[in-house]
């Protein structure tokens, strides 16, 4: 069984670049296949941008930009509220088309992927209409202050491979809900879900060149849209990595920056815990998206009274789901993004062999699933808290479970890596809860869960995980500027302050 992808060759023989409100071919002289990971069988081939498309690109989103930033609020949500109907127009194609590209089960495309990115244009169809400064007032006896949010300009947005569609939503909706025009540059592996994005938005009736997309790679795509000088911020999700040179490349000139980099989310759960909601929350947390989630639980914290029950029960759990093709509903896990990345996290387990105990999976499947991209649920017990499985990003469906004695120790521990981007803590008790919510060093703090968002609250970390926030009325914090105008209300043409002595 395969999920049937409406004809992608006919589909983009124009091009996979959308500049300007059209697509078109790009210009670098090399070809990329889009994969799909259960089989490794090509879906698509087309030509990559190259810096020329760049150029091109801000050049569109430059001339969109004054009829677009000076639309008026109630103009701009209309569009918006115009492109949630185009996209939920489009639903069966945009899951078809995630799941193949990614690899991801239809469930989660038809449960998850595609009904949060339609409900994030929903949310920001409203929102356009509420760029809220503080009240216009006489903080000053003599003068009336307002504030002003007006749009930063053009923005520049590059997204990774593991949830193009809501990546694509996460960095365009809040940019141009705020007034600005926007280019990403989606990951080459997945652009399909971006490009239908964008083509959602031209059936919406968006002006041409609000959204464009250039599709290449990062070393010089990427690159040259970081160091533009027609873009005014960068929006990047991604490694930490390369999150450090895209913010070298946007401080060069002085540009708006948002970063929001890597995670290794701590799953702290105290000893009065409820133990079959931890077990549940941790194989559901560390599993989403076969694990290629910066938020996924990652590592376990267990009080040492509920630690054996709870290794067994998620080793028992893990085993017991389904690994195999996107396409069947009864499908939990389907394959990772490509077999690169397969062999980068099996990797990681097959190192850990040597300080760490392997409980469950570990091991690159056979049979059927041999041809794509496949890796099981993995458990990973023993593993010191200094080791590489526990401090570095795996990126795959690897839990690794630690114990912990006090509560100091758990926090401490769930504290102690570079990353800060979500959390969760488990407990009946609602002063060790709120605790932990205070104490934990995470942009996002799940009690009694791991994993929900929604479009209404910010999504964004601290520390190596990065800064600013997706989602929500904060993000118009990324995307706009404040102007503080001050009015004279007095009349008077000569006033004591003027005095020069």
């Amino acid at each position: 069984m395969a999920v049937q992808l409406p004809d992608a060759a006919a589909k983009y023989a124009e091009g996979t670049q959308f500049i300007g409100g059209r697509a078109r071919p790009g210009t670098s002289g090399r070809r990329q296949p889009v994969t799909d990971p259960a089989s490794g069988k090509p879906v698509l081939e087309y030509e990559l941008a190259g810096p020329a498309d760049v150029d091109d690109a801000v050049a569109a989103a430059e001339r969109a930009l004054p009829e677009w930033a000076t639309a008026t609020p109630a103009d701009r949500s209309e569009a918006l509220h115009r492109l949630t109907a185009a996209l939920r127009e489009m639903s069966p194609d945009l899951v078809a088309a995630e799941s193949v590209q990614c690899g991801k089960p239809v469930r989660l495309c038809e449960e998850f992927d595609v009904p949060g990115s339609i409900d994030n244009a929903a949310f920001f169809a409203g929102a356009a209409r509420r760029l809220d400064g503080m009240a216009a007032a006489e903080y000053s006896p003599d003068h009336t202050s307002s504030v002003r949010r007006e749009p930063l300009g053009v923005v520049g947005s590059i997204a990774p491979w593991n949830y193009p569609l809501q990546m694509a939503a996460w960095k365009i909706l809040p940019a141009i809900a705020a007034g600005n025009t926007a280019v990403l540059k989606p990951s080459e592996l997945t652009p399909l879900t971006a490009l239908m994005f964008a083509e959602a938005a031209r059936d919406a009736g968006l002006p041409d060149g609000v959204v464009n997309i250039v599709t290449g790679a990062g070393p010089d795509v990427g690159d040259h849209l970081a160091g533009h000088p027609g873009i005014a911020m960068i929006s990047f999700t991604g490694s930490t990595a390369v999150g450090r040179h895209v913010a070298r490349r946007a401080t060069e000139g002085v540009k708006r920056l948002h970063l929001e980099l890597g995670g290794k989310a701590p799953f702290l759960v105290f000893d009065d815990a409820d133990l079959e909601a931890a077990v549940h929350g941790a194989v559901a947390g560390a599993l989403i998206n076969s694990g290629q989630d910066c938020t996924a639980a990652t590592r376990a914290y267990v009080q040492r009274p509920l630690y054996e029950a709870f290794v067994a029960g998620v080793a028992d759990l893990m085993a017991s789901l389904t690994v195999g093709d996107p396409a069947d509903p009864a499908t939990d896990l389907g394959p990772l993004v490509s077999h690169r990345h397969r062999d980068r996290v099996a990797g990681f387990v097959d190192r850990a062999r040597g300080y760490a105990t392997v409980v469950t999976g570990g091991r690159v499947p056979g049979g059927d699933l041999a041809a794509g991209a496949y890796y099981p649920p993995t458990l990973v017990t023993g593993a010191a808290q200094d080791s590489e499985i526990v401090q570095q990003e795996v990126f795959g469906p690897v839990l690794t479970v630690l114990p912990f004695d006090t509560d100091d120790e758990g926090l401490a521990l769930a504290n102690d890596t570079p990353y800060g981007l979500a959390a969760s803590v488990w407990s009946r008790d609602v002063y060790r809860t709120g605790r932990a919510t205070r104490e934990l060093r995470a942009g996002c703090v799940w009690v009694n869960d791991h994993i929900p968002i929604i479009s209404e609250m910010p999504h964004g970390g601290y520390r190596a995980s990065g800064y600013g926030k997706d989602m929500s009325a904060y993000s118009f914090e990324e995307y706009t500027q404040v102007k503080h105008v001050m009015s004279d209300n007095t009349g008077v043409a000569r006033k004591e302050w003027h005095r020069t002595a």
